[in-house]
């Protein structure tokens, strides 16, 4: 077969930066983000600063298990997660713990271009074969998603905002760089998004 068994190719090529500032525009109730490295907390940062929002800085694949941890220790409020393909292929295992402890307050989206973008877009070694909602699902994710398109990612999110249950939630996007870039004070990050969730007064 010539064609790639990945579904998510019959989905819209959307833009992270556009899809960041929908999801940003659509919380309204000082919801927690984890913005994983890269261009995913790029666009993050430029969407707008939020007390409530964290930078990961050069740790792949910890915005999913990060936000988890979030999700546990304040079930009442909504946590979204922002992740690459390239760093969720480092932690797959993260989805079977994510889909065993099931917070029902947890969204992550997954970011997928194909490619390594920030080390020179090599891709991905899943880029054409792997179905990463499948093994979401599989993993026993079972609300995983592929978005279809702008209007379809915002009624996920929507969904998200009131469901019972972990939601994962795929994008197909372009390469196009950051349009920002975070500013890397990882004791600054730390302690205003501790104080933006409340478990620390301003310093």
């Amino acid at each position: 077969m010539n064609e790639p068994a990945n579904p998510a190719r019959n989905t819209k090529v959307m833009n992270r930066a556009d899809l960041t500032s929908r999801l940003v525009a659509r919380l309204k109730n000082e919801e927690a983000v984890v913005g994983g490295i890269g261009n995913t907390n790029f666009d993050l940062w430029a969407a707008g600063h939020r007390p409530q929002n964290f930078y990961m800085l050069g740790s792949m694949g910890l915005a999913f298990p990060i936000a988890l941890g979030v999700a546990l220790a304040q079930p009442k409020r909504r946590v979204f997660a922002l992740e690459g393909d390239g760093s969720l292929l480092m932690q797959l295992g993260c989805l079977s713990t994510i889909a065993t402890l099931k917070p029902k307050n947890l969204t992550m989206v997954l970011m997928d271009n194909g490619i390594y973008q920030i080390t020179g877009a090599q891709p991905t070694p899943a880029a054409a074969t792997t179905d990463l909602m499948a093994v979401a699902i599989g993993c026993g994710l079972t609300n995983s998603t592929w978005a279809a398109d702008e209007e379809d990612f915002e009624r996920l999110i929507d969904q998200s905002l009131t469901s019972s249950e972990p939601m994962l939630i795929g994008v197909r996007i372009d390469d196009k760089p950051g349009t920002g870039a975070t500013r890397r004070d990882p004791v600054q990050i730390r302690e205003r998004f501790m104080n933006g969730l409340g478990v620390r007064d301003a310093m």
